[in-house]
Protein backbone atom coordinates (compact mmCIF):
# COMPACT_ATOMS: atom_id res chain seq x y z
CA UNK A 1 0.00 0.00 0.00
CA UNK A 2 1.33 3.42 -0.93
CA UNK A 3 1.46 6.15 1.66
CA UNK A 4 -0.81 9.13 1.11
CA UNK A 5 0.88 12.28 -0.20
CA UNK A 6 -0.18 14.20 2.92
CA UNK A 7 1.43 11.57 5.15
CA UNK A 8 4.63 11.69 3.10
CA UNK A 9 4.71 15.48 3.37
CA UNK A 10 4.23 15.27 7.14
CA UNK A 11 7.06 12.75 7.42
CA UNK A 12 9.32 14.90 5.28
CA UNK A 13 8.49 17.93 7.43
CA UNK A 14 9.29 15.99 10.58
CA UNK A 15 12.55 14.80 9.02
CA UNK A 16 13.41 18.37 8.06
CA UNK A 17 12.86 19.44 11.65
CA UNK A 18 15.00 16.58 12.87
CA UNK A 19 17.83 17.33 10.47
CA UNK A 20 17.84 20.93 11.66
CA UNK A 21 18.35 19.80 15.23
CA UNK A 22 20.69 21.46 17.66
CA UNK A 23 23.86 19.52 16.91
CA UNK A 24 25.75 22.12 18.91
CA UNK A 25 24.43 20.85 22.25
CA UNK A 26 23.95 17.17 21.49
CA UNK A 27 27.27 16.64 23.28
CA UNK A 28 25.38 17.23 26.56
CA UNK A 29 24.37 13.56 26.20
CA UNK A 30 27.87 12.93 27.62
CA UNK A 31 26.25 13.55 31.01
CA UNK A 32 24.87 10.01 30.68
CA UNK A 33 28.27 8.43 30.03
CA UNK A 34 28.52 5.30 32.22
CA UNK A 35 31.21 5.33 34.89
CA UNK A 36 32.38 1.96 33.61
CA UNK A 37 33.65 3.59 30.40
CA UNK A 38 37.28 4.35 31.25
CA UNK A 39 37.89 6.83 28.40
CA UNK A 40 41.56 5.93 28.29
CA UNK A 41 41.74 4.62 24.72
CA UNK A 42 40.96 6.43 21.47
CA UNK A 43 38.47 3.78 20.37
CA UNK A 44 36.28 4.82 23.32
CA UNK A 45 35.57 8.10 21.50
CA UNK A 46 33.25 6.34 19.05
CA UNK A 47 31.20 5.01 21.97
CA UNK A 48 30.34 8.51 23.19
CA UNK A 49 26.85 9.68 22.33
CA UNK A 50 26.00 13.03 20.77
CA UNK A 51 29.34 13.89 19.13
CA UNK A 52 29.82 15.04 15.54
CA UNK A 53 32.86 13.72 13.63
CA UNK A 54 34.94 16.82 14.41
CA UNK A 55 34.33 16.29 18.14
CA UNK A 56 35.25 12.61 17.84
CA UNK A 57 38.54 13.69 16.26
CA UNK A 58 39.14 16.19 19.08
CA UNK A 59 38.42 13.39 21.55
CA UNK A 60 41.03 11.17 19.91
CA UNK A 61 43.69 13.87 19.86
CA UNK A 62 42.88 15.22 23.35
CA UNK A 63 41.73 12.10 25.18
CA UNK A 64 42.83 13.49 28.53
CA UNK A 65 40.18 16.22 28.23
CA UNK A 66 37.20 13.92 27.95
CA UNK A 67 36.61 13.23 31.66
CA UNK A 68 36.53 17.00 32.17
CA UNK A 69 34.09 17.47 29.27
CA UNK A 70 31.83 14.73 30.64
CA UNK A 71 31.92 16.55 33.99
CA UNK A 72 31.03 19.82 32.21
CA UNK A 73 27.98 18.21 30.57
CA UNK A 74 26.72 17.09 33.98
CA UNK A 75 27.32 20.55 35.43
CA UNK A 76 25.29 22.15 32.60
CA UNK A 77 22.32 19.94 33.49
CA UNK A 78 22.48 20.88 37.17
CA UNK A 79 23.12 24.60 36.61
CA UNK A 80 20.30 24.96 34.09
CA UNK A 81 17.75 23.15 36.26
CA UNK A 82 18.81 25.20 39.29
CA UNK A 83 18.64 28.53 37.44
CA UNK A 84 15.14 27.90 36.08
CA UNK A 85 13.58 26.03 39.00
CA UNK A 86 11.26 28.99 39.62
CA UNK A 87 10.15 29.44 35.99
CA UNK A 88 7.43 27.84 33.86
CA UNK A 89 10.15 26.55 31.54
CA UNK A 90 12.31 24.75 34.07
CA UNK A 91 14.95 23.30 31.73
CA UNK A 92 13.69 19.75 32.30
CA UNK A 93 13.85 19.00 28.56
CA UNK A 94 17.65 19.32 28.62
CA UNK A 95 17.75 15.87 30.19
CA UNK A 96 16.39 14.38 26.96
CA UNK A 97 19.79 14.92 25.30
CA UNK A 98 20.59 14.16 22.56
CA UNK A 99 16.92 13.89 21.42
CA UNK A 100 15.57 17.30 22.33
CA UNK A 101 12.09 18.74 21.91
CA UNK A 102 11.39 21.85 19.87
CA UNK A 103 12.03 24.20 22.79
CA UNK A 104 15.74 23.47 22.30
CA UNK A 105 15.80 22.34 18.67
CA UNK A 106 14.53 25.64 17.29
CA UNK A 107 16.15 29.05 17.59
CA UNK A 108 14.32 29.96 20.79
CA UNK A 109 15.23 32.10 23.77
CA UNK A 110 15.60 28.88 25.79
CA UNK A 111 18.05 27.34 23.33
CA UNK A 112 20.00 30.63 23.40
CA UNK A 113 20.49 30.23 27.14
CA UNK A 114 21.50 26.56 26.91
CA UNK A 115 24.05 27.23 24.16
CA UNK A 116 25.57 30.06 26.18
CA UNK A 117 25.67 28.04 29.40
CA UNK A 118 27.13 25.00 27.63
CA UNK A 119 29.96 27.04 26.10
CA UNK A 120 30.70 28.67 29.45
CA UNK A 121 30.58 25.38 31.35
CA UNK A 122 33.03 23.48 29.18
CA UNK A 123 35.60 26.30 29.34
CA UNK A 124 34.98 26.67 33.09
CA UNK A 125 35.58 22.96 33.69
CA UNK A 126 38.77 22.87 31.62
CA UNK A 127 40.18 26.02 33.28
CA UNK A 128 39.53 24.55 36.72
CA UNK A 129 40.98 21.15 35.73
CA UNK A 130 44.23 22.89 34.75
CA UNK A 131 44.40 24.43 38.22
CA UNK A 132 43.79 21.17 40.02
CA UNK A 133 46.47 19.37 37.99
CA UNK A 134 44.04 16.98 36.32
CA UNK A 135 45.23 17.81 32.79
CA UNK A 136 48.80 17.15 31.64
CA UNK A 137 48.59 19.70 28.83
CA UNK A 138 48.15 22.77 31.03
CA UNK A 139 48.91 24.19 34.45
CA UNK A 140 48.09 27.32 36.46
CA UNK A 141 47.05 30.48 34.69
CA UNK A 142 49.59 33.29 34.16
CA UNK A 143 50.46 35.80 36.87
CA UNK A 144 48.71 39.13 36.10
CA UNK A 145 50.91 42.00 34.96
CA UNK A 146 49.25 44.62 37.19
CA UNK A 147 50.16 44.89 40.90
CA UNK A 148 47.67 43.19 43.26
CA UNK A 149 47.31 46.17 45.57
CA UNK A 150 48.74 47.19 48.98
CA UNK A 151 49.35 44.29 51.35
CA UNK A 152 48.74 41.74 48.60
CA UNK A 153 51.06 39.56 46.55
CA UNK A 154 50.40 37.32 43.58
CA UNK A 155 50.71 33.62 44.35
CA UNK A 156 48.64 30.49 44.50
CA UNK A 157 47.38 28.86 41.31
CA UNK A 158 45.14 30.89 39.03
CA UNK A 159 42.41 29.27 36.95
CA UNK A 160 43.78 28.85 33.41
CA UNK A 161 41.00 30.72 31.63
CA UNK A 162 42.86 31.22 28.35
CA UNK A 163 43.42 27.47 27.90
CA UNK A 164 39.86 26.74 28.97
CA UNK A 165 38.46 29.18 26.42
CA UNK A 166 40.69 27.85 23.64
CA UNK A 167 39.91 24.16 24.09
CA UNK A 168 36.32 24.71 25.14
CA UNK A 169 35.52 26.72 22.00
CA UNK A 170 37.19 24.11 19.78
CA UNK A 171 34.92 21.42 21.17
CA UNK A 172 31.60 23.24 21.69
CA UNK A 173 31.69 25.23 18.44
CA UNK A 174 32.72 22.30 16.24
CA UNK A 175 29.15 21.20 15.37
CA UNK A 176 28.17 24.69 14.13
CA UNK A 177 31.10 24.69 11.72
CA UNK A 178 30.03 21.48 10.00
CA UNK A 179 28.54 22.07 6.55
CA UNK A 180 24.98 20.95 5.80
CA UNK A 181 23.76 21.17 9.41
CA UNK A 182 20.87 23.59 9.68
CA UNK A 183 20.28 27.05 8.33
CA UNK A 184 22.90 29.78 8.28
CA UNK A 185 20.70 31.91 10.56
CA UNK A 186 20.62 29.16 13.20
CA UNK A 187 24.37 28.64 12.98
CA UNK A 188 25.05 32.36 13.42
CA UNK A 189 22.64 32.55 16.36
CA UNK A 190 24.21 29.56 18.10
CA UNK A 191 27.78 30.74 17.56
CA UNK A 192 26.85 34.21 18.83
CA UNK A 193 25.18 32.86 21.98
CA UNK A 194 28.08 30.50 22.65
CA UNK A 195 30.42 33.49 22.55
CA UNK A 196 28.11 35.38 24.94
CA UNK A 197 28.50 32.45 27.35
CA UNK A 198 32.29 32.66 27.14
CA UNK A 199 32.10 36.42 27.62
CA UNK A 200 30.07 35.89 30.80
CA UNK A 201 32.75 33.45 31.95
CA UNK A 202 35.50 36.02 31.32
CA UNK A 203 33.53 38.56 33.35
CA UNK A 204 33.40 36.11 36.27
CA UNK A 205 37.19 36.06 36.68
CA UNK A 206 37.96 37.80 39.97
CA UNK A 207 40.77 38.25 42.46
CA UNK A 208 40.70 35.74 45.30
CA UNK A 209 42.96 36.02 48.33
CA UNK A 210 44.13 34.07 51.36
CA UNK A 211 45.35 35.69 54.55
CA UNK A 212 48.73 35.13 56.19
CA UNK A 213 50.03 36.58 59.44
CA UNK A 214 50.43 36.02 63.16
CA UNK A 215 47.19 34.87 64.84
CA UNK A 216 45.20 35.48 61.67
CA UNK A 217 46.17 39.15 61.49
CA UNK A 218 46.06 39.07 57.67
CA UNK A 219 49.12 41.30 57.40
CA UNK A 220 49.88 39.75 54.01
CA UNK A 221 47.44 38.30 51.51
CA UNK A 222 48.35 35.88 48.73
CA UNK A 223 46.07 36.50 45.75
CA UNK A 224 45.28 34.86 42.41
CA UNK A 225 42.70 35.13 39.65
CA UNK A 226 39.88 32.61 39.98
CA UNK A 227 36.56 31.99 38.27
CA UNK A 228 33.24 32.29 40.07
CA UNK A 229 31.15 29.14 40.44
CA UNK A 230 29.20 28.02 37.37
CA UNK A 231 25.91 28.75 39.15
CA UNK A 232 26.95 32.42 39.32
CA UNK A 233 27.69 32.46 35.59
CA UNK A 234 24.30 30.79 34.99
CA UNK A 235 22.60 33.52 37.04
CA UNK A 236 24.27 36.19 34.88
CA UNK A 237 23.16 34.38 31.72
CA UNK A 238 19.61 34.06 33.06
CA UNK A 239 19.49 37.85 33.39
CA UNK A 240 20.56 38.09 29.76
CA UNK A 241 17.94 35.45 28.84
CA UNK A 242 15.20 37.60 30.35
CA UNK A 243 16.28 40.57 28.21
CA UNK A 244 17.24 38.57 25.08
CA UNK A 245 16.73 40.19 21.68
CA UNK A 246 14.69 38.68 18.85
CA UNK A 247 16.64 38.88 15.59
CA UNK A 248 16.17 38.32 11.88
CA UNK A 249 18.68 37.24 9.26
CA UNK A 250 18.85 39.90 6.58
CA UNK A 251 21.35 41.44 4.16
CA UNK A 252 23.62 44.20 5.42
CA UNK A 253 26.07 45.25 2.75
CA UNK A 254 27.29 42.23 0.81
CA UNK A 255 26.46 39.61 3.46
CA UNK A 256 23.56 38.55 5.65
CA UNK A 257 23.74 39.31 9.36
CA UNK A 258 21.60 38.88 12.46
CA UNK A 259 19.94 42.18 13.31
CA UNK A 260 17.33 43.05 15.99
CA UNK A 261 13.85 42.45 14.57
CA UNK A 262 12.31 45.61 15.99
CA UNK A 263 15.46 47.74 16.15
CA UNK A 264 17.23 46.89 12.93
CA UNK A 265 18.95 50.26 12.88
CA UNK A 266 21.66 48.84 15.15
CA UNK A 267 23.77 45.67 15.06
CA UNK A 268 23.41 42.95 17.66
CA UNK A 269 25.41 43.67 20.81
CA UNK A 270 28.18 41.22 21.69
CA UNK A 271 26.84 40.91 25.23
CA UNK A 272 23.20 40.06 24.48
CA UNK A 273 21.60 36.69 23.92
CA UNK A 274 19.60 36.50 20.68
CA UNK A 275 16.85 34.25 19.36
CA UNK A 276 15.04 33.76 16.06
CA UNK A 277 11.72 32.22 17.09
CA UNK A 278 9.31 33.13 19.86
CA UNK A 279 8.53 30.57 22.55
CA UNK A 280 5.13 29.42 23.81
CA UNK A 281 4.04 30.45 27.31
CA UNK A 282 4.78 26.88 28.54
CA UNK A 283 1.47 26.80 30.44
CA UNK A 284 -0.01 23.70 28.81
CA UNK A 285 1.64 20.47 27.79
CA UNK A 286 2.34 20.43 24.05
CA UNK A 287 5.27 18.36 22.87
CA UNK A 288 4.92 19.77 19.35
CA UNK A 289 6.37 23.03 20.67
CA UNK A 290 8.47 21.47 23.44
CA UNK A 291 6.24 22.52 26.35
CA UNK A 292 5.83 20.21 29.35
CA UNK A 293 3.20 22.49 30.91
CA UNK A 294 3.01 23.45 34.57
CA UNK A 295 0.34 21.02 35.83
CA UNK A 296 1.48 19.46 39.13
CA UNK A 297 4.39 21.91 39.43
CA UNK A 298 4.97 23.25 42.92
CA UNK A 299 4.34 26.97 43.41
CA UNK A 300 4.87 29.56 46.12
CA UNK A 301 1.65 31.04 47.47
CA UNK A 302 3.33 34.04 49.09
CA UNK A 303 5.70 34.92 46.23
CA UNK A 304 5.18 37.75 43.75
CA UNK A 305 7.82 36.43 41.37
CA UNK A 306 7.86 33.86 38.58
CA UNK A 307 7.36 31.00 41.08
CA UNK A 308 4.12 32.50 42.43
CA UNK A 309 1.03 30.32 42.17
CA UNK A 310 -0.67 32.92 39.98
CA UNK A 311 2.12 33.00 37.38
CA UNK A 312 3.32 29.41 37.61
CA UNK A 313 -0.20 28.00 37.33
CA UNK A 314 -1.20 30.41 34.51
CA UNK A 315 -4.39 31.38 36.33
CA UNK A 316 -5.70 27.79 36.55
CA UNK A 317 -5.52 27.72 40.34
CA UNK A 318 -3.68 25.36 42.65
CA UNK A 319 -4.26 22.57 45.15
CA UNK A 320 -2.87 22.67 48.69
CA UNK A 321 -1.46 19.61 50.43
CA UNK A 322 0.46 18.94 53.60
CA UNK A 323 3.84 17.30 53.81
CA UNK A 324 5.66 15.91 56.84
CA UNK A 325 9.32 16.88 57.02
CA UNK A 326 11.83 15.11 59.28
CA UNK A 327 14.93 17.11 60.17
CA UNK A 328 17.72 17.27 62.74
CA UNK A 329 17.06 19.48 65.76
CA UNK A 330 18.17 20.22 69.33
CA UNK A 331 21.79 19.55 68.39
CA UNK A 332 24.43 19.53 71.14
CA UNK A 333 28.20 19.68 70.90
CA UNK A 334 30.08 17.28 73.15
CA UNK A 335 33.73 17.71 74.16
CA UNK A 336 35.57 16.38 72.29
CA UNK A 337 34.51 16.24 69.47
CA UNK A 338 31.14 15.15 68.26
CA UNK A 339 27.58 16.43 67.86
CA UNK A 340 24.35 14.66 68.76
CA UNK A 341 20.95 15.70 67.42
CA UNK A 342 17.36 14.65 67.84
CA UNK A 343 15.02 14.04 64.90
CA UNK A 344 12.07 16.37 64.77
CA UNK A 345 9.03 16.18 62.56
CA UNK A 346 6.99 19.14 61.36
CA UNK A 347 4.12 19.62 58.96
CA UNK A 348 4.46 22.08 56.06
CA UNK A 349 1.82 23.22 53.61
CA UNK A 350 2.69 23.07 49.91
CA UNK A 351 0.83 24.01 46.74
CA UNK A 352 0.77 22.46 43.27
CA UNK A 353 -0.74 23.80 40.06
CA UNK A 354 -4.02 22.39 38.78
Amino acid sequence: MRARPQVCQALLFALALHTNVCYGIKWLALSKTPAALALNQTQHCKQLEGLVSAQVQLCRSNLELMHTIVHAAREVMKACRRAFADMRWNCSSIELAPNYLLDLERGTRESAFVYALSAAAISHAIARACTSGDLPGCSCGPVPGEPPGPGNRWGGCADNLSYGLLMGAKFSDAPMKVKKTGSQANKLMRLHNSEVGRQALRASLEMKCKCHGVSGSCSIRTCWKGLQELRDVAADLKTRYLSATKVVHRPMGTRKHLVPKDLDIRPVKDSELVYLQSSPDFCMKNEKVGSHGTQDRQCNKTSHGSDSCDLMCCGRGYNPYTDRVVERCHCKYHWCCYVTCRRCERTVERYVCK
